[in-house]
């Protein structure tokens, strides 16, 4: 299944802003952060078409994750 892949901030650094990517039907989004190289605690902010969702979450056909790194402020 295809999935569209896309990363925020620090997230980007040596990989990629927008990229879809081949994944089996089932894969979690744990598992796509796992194919990434990023550590868990770096995707702080996770959505799938457009809501949160969680590491466990299945993925289907056409869908988008974004992963976002932990936002700071002051």
């Amino acid at each position: 299944m295809k999935i569209t892949v896309k990363l925020f901030a620090t997230l980007r650094t040596g990989r990629f802003k927008v990229e879809t990517r081949e994944y089996n039907p089932g894969t979690t989004v744990g598992e796509v952060i796992k194919d990434l190289n990023i550590a868990e605690e770096e995707a702080a902010l996770i959505l799938v078409n457009g809501r949160h969702a969680q590491l466990d979450y299945q993925l289907s056909e056409g869908d988008t994750l974004s992963l976002f790194p932990p936002l700071g402020g002051g």
